[in-house]
């Protein structure tokens, strides 16, 4: 069975840079985001066992996005300085270590993972994303699972852990966020409108179309008058929540596992002082010349 790994690579950088606060080469150069990376790179390749696996980059913000809502993700901070630097380095892990990696200018990591996602399941594949952005519960289908670092347990979350979490399924997930809105995107939601009470009026209803269509029926004035007055508001959002499809090339030798290259990633981690991954490094190879 072909089981496809797609990590959301900056989400995942920042993990590992928040996660381990200071770690710095021979050289002074900060390299914690850059071990804590390849270390939760390798957790997962141990608990996913993939036969393919892609680590996708953010290229900017979606156009579409922000002329729909100017305000789209502005709120958020600059990068931190000690954290930049590191991303070069993470692309040299990833060409020494045979992962395949995808960046483009104005395309969102979150669009080309999910078309990414959608064209493999299409395929029979089975597909598992790392990443604890909510938005990706709407792709959750029996073919795609998702890898939530937040989960201590290890789940590769299905439909009912989206449930569990949400209250509703994960093809009313794009509808449930554009209720509610997304602090972290800047997304407003609709006021007094909370994950519960849009799980609520989601499964009374179905769909944010059903719902519109039949405010006279929700029983709180308030509430009533909330959503009529957020509706143009909330259609929007169902636009900024979706994840639509972008051009994704599919070429899955290009995704296959393979074997790093084992002198690059040598001269990369006695770079960075990363003494333990050298030392299995070198057991490694040791390992498989007895092999031989």
């Amino acid at each position: 069975m072909n089981r496809l790994l797609i990590v959301d690579g900056h989400a995942y950088a920042y993990r590992a840079f928040h996660a381990i606060r200071e770690l710095r080469a021979p050289d002074g150069r900060p390299t914690n985001a850059i071990y804590g990376f390849v270390k939760m790179l390798e957790k997962m390749g141990q608990m996913v066992v993939p036969s393919h696996q892609m680590v996708v980059w953010d290229g900017g913000l979606s156009a579409a996005r922000t002329a729909a809502l100017p305000d789209y993700k502005a709120q958020r901070p600059e990068m931190p300085a000690d954290l930049r630097p590191q991303l070069a380095g993470l692309g040299e892990f990833l060409a020494a270590a045979r992962i395949a990696s995808y960046r483009a200018d104005g395309v969102e990591a979150d669009d080309y993972i999910a078309s990414l996602a959608r064209r493999a399941a299409a395929e029979g594949w089975d597909v598992v994303i790392a990443s604890s952005d909510k938005d990706f519960m709407q792709l959750v289908s029996a073919r795609i699972g998702l890898w939530n670092p937040n989960d201590k347990t290890g789940t590769i979350w299905g439909a009912g852990q989206v449930r569990a979490k949400t209250g509703v399924a994960p093809e009313q997930v794009a509808d449930w966020l554009a209720l509610m809105g997304d602090a972290v995107d800047n997304i407003p939601g609709v006021p007094g409108v909370g994950p519960k009470t849009a799980a609520e009026l989601l499964n009374q209803f179905g769909s944010v179309e059903n719902l519109l269509a039949r405010l006279d029926e929700v029983k709180s004035e308030k509430l009533r008058q909330s959503l009529r007055g957020a509706a143009a508001a909330v259609v929007r959002n169902q636009q900024l929540v979706r994840l639509p499809a972008v051009p994704c090339d599919w070429v899955p030798e290009k995704l296959a596992v393979q074997s790093g290259d084992r002198a690059a990633l040598g001269r990369l981690y006695a770079g960075w002082g990363f003494k333990g991954l050298l030392a299995a490094l070198a057991a490694d190879c040791g390992k498989q010349t007895e092999l031989i």
